[in-house]
C-alpha cells in the first residue's frame, strides 16, 4: 500500500493576505487557487522545490475556527521546514522581517531556527 499527506490545512482570516506572507516573504509557489461556492476558495501553497505536500489555506469561518488562528497546534511547533542552505534562508527570512522565536541553535538532527508565520504559529 503506498499512501502520503498531500495537504495540510492551515487556518487562516483571509486567503490573499496568507498568500502574500507565504509567497512574498517564505517564497512559496501556488499550486492551485480556485474559486469555489459561497466565496470559498482551494488554495494550496509549496516550497519551491519540494511540492510533495501543499499547505492548503482554510479561510475561518465560524468563531471556534478564529479562536485556532495563530494557535494550530496549541502553542507548539506546527511545520517543520527543512531547506539546503540553512543559514542562507535564516538571513533571507531575517531581512524580509521574518520574526524568529529565540537564536538559531545546533540539534543532533541539524540547525534549529524557530519563526512565526502572519498569525503567529511557529
Amino acid at each position: 500500500m503506498k499512501q502520503n499527506i498531500s495537504s495540510i490545512s492551515l487556518l487562516v482570516r483571509d486567503y490573499d493576505e496568507a498568500i502574500k506572507f507565504y509567497t512574498k516573504k517564505l517564497h512559496f509557489l501556488i499550486p492551485e487557487d480556485t474559486e469555489l461556492e459561497g466565496h470559498k476558495r482551494w488554495v494550496t501553497i509549496t516550497p519551491r522545490e519540494n511540492n510533495s505536500c501543499h499547505l492548503l489555506l482554510a479561510k475561518v469561518i465560524v468563531e471556534q475556527q478564529y479562536n485556532a488562528v495563530g494557535n494550530q497546534s496549541g502553542g507548539r511547533v506546527f511545520l517543520f521546514l527543512y531547506t539546503d542552505d540553512f543559514w542562507r534562508d535564516f538571513q533571507e527570512m531575517s531581512k524580509q522581517g521574518i520574526n524568529f522565536v529565540g537564536l538559531p541553535r545546533k540539534e543532533v538532527y541539524g540547525s534549529l531556527a524557530v519563526f512565526e508565520d502572519l498569525y503567529d504559529n511557529l
